[in-house]
């Protein structure tokens, strides 16, 4: 049994969309007129903290799902010191 739960285990992470793991880079995609909204924490629920448009270069540190939906922890590439939370639904792979 342990033999076939590993690879199940280790396909949904993959699927989940975090195979890059923390520290890859990823790009805001598909947000429209609307900016994709860095929040304060991962849901709706959370302050914003930026706007950020298509084609934004960020950090991704690592993510999590709340509520049903997976939320990656990002920071801007070009203003690291700024961290916060966005839907993974937004974000591509460089």
């Amino acid at each position: 049994m342990h033999r076939t739960l590993f690879p199940l285990l280790t396909a949904v992470l993959v699927l989940a969309g975090c195979a890059g793991g923390p520290g890859g880079q990823v790009i805001v995609e598909r947000a429209g007129d609307e900016l994709l909204k860095l929040r304060a924490g991962p849901g709706l629920g959370y302050r914003v903290l930026l706007g950020l448009p298509d084609g934004t270069a960020l950090r991704r540190q690592g993510c999590v799902t709340e509520m049903g939906q997976l939320w990656c922890r990002v920071s801007p590439v070009s203003a690291p010191r700024i961290v916060g939370y966005v839907s993974a639904d937004y974000l591509s792979e460089r």
